[in-house]
């Protein structure tokens, strides 16, 4: 709830957590969303319902190059949309997360 967690890996190492307030995770226009599975963002028919870019199932999830905004012309427009909305999401109390 309070930032990113990673595994020891494969070479053993330690856990380690860290808190963030913003992740920004690019994936270069392709789909690649499995890694965000534990969040549950899907719907029944296995897609993320967003507004804007934001995931509609968890306001701190924005998905830029992703459903609508998945084109270089789209990608602009939704990158500042999302930082609009990641602004106004980090200047108020926290969001709830839908279940």
């Amino acid at each position: 709830p309070t930032g990113v967690a990673w595994d020891g890996g494969a070479r053993g190492e330690a856990p380690r957590a860290v808190d963030v307030d913003v992740i920004v995770w690019a994936t270069g226009f392709r789909p690649v969303i499995d890694h965000l599975a534990p969040l549950r963002l899907r719907e029944r028919g296995g897609g993320i319902r967003v507004e804007g870019t934001r995931a509609v199932r968890d306001a701190r999830v924005h998905l830029v190059g992703y459903g609508p905004s998945a084109s270089t012309i789209g990608a602009n427009r939704a990158g500042r949309m999302a930082v609009r909305d990641i602004r106004a999401l980090l200047a108020r109390e926290p969001v709830p997360v839908a279940v």
